[in-house]
């Protein structure tokens, strides 16, 4: 993914705050591995010193969150979820059918922005999520699953998430 291909991601101040915190605190940890790593490095043969491996391990977990992270609050869009039901928009919960007569309630936004209890995220950035965004409650949208087909899905409700 280049950086022209990143989409923002909906976060609530709480959560951008929750996250900026996250991050801190894995930067500041960075001086603790590597001390770790070089610690187990003095141990002696690396090919055979599994603290060694460990600690590189976990050092590379670390980076590819701090990565991560970094690029999400870089790209966040921060506000308060809506307080309305008029039309599908991130930090609202959707009540869809499918075709087949099935519905069921999915948040649209992100899985970054805490706890959802049962109910399944759906980003804004994905097909349906994307097919869903600015839809109102009685609209049917159409979106293409991963092979090929398209599925059609209608908006019963939305309701503002309360978290």
């Amino acid at each position: 993914m280049t950086v022209t291909d990143t989409q923002a991601t909906w976060l609530t101040q709480e959560a951008y705050d929750r996250l900026k915190s996250e991050l801190d605190g894995l930067i500041a940890n960075r001086p603790v591995i590597a001390a770790e790593i070089n610690a187990r490095r003095e141990e002696g043969d690396l090919k055979e010193n599994g603290g060694y491996h460990a600690a590189r391990e976990d050092q590379g977990q670390q980076e590819a969150r701090i990565r991560q992270l970094q690029e999400l609050l870089r790209t966040a869009e921060v506000g308060t979820a809506p307080t309305s039901g008029d039309e599908a928009s991130p930090g609202t919960v959707l009540t869809i059918r499918y075709d087949d007569d099935d519905s069921e309630q999915v948040l649209l936004g992100s899985r970054e922005e805490g706890s959802h209890g049962d109910l399944q995220v759906v980003s804004p950035n994905s097909p349906l999520g994307a097919a869903l965004l600015g839809a109102k409650p009685g609209e049917t949208r159409e979106y293409q699953l991963p092979d090929g087909g398209n599925m059609k899905v209608s908006l019963v409700a939305v309701e503002p998430f309360t978290g």
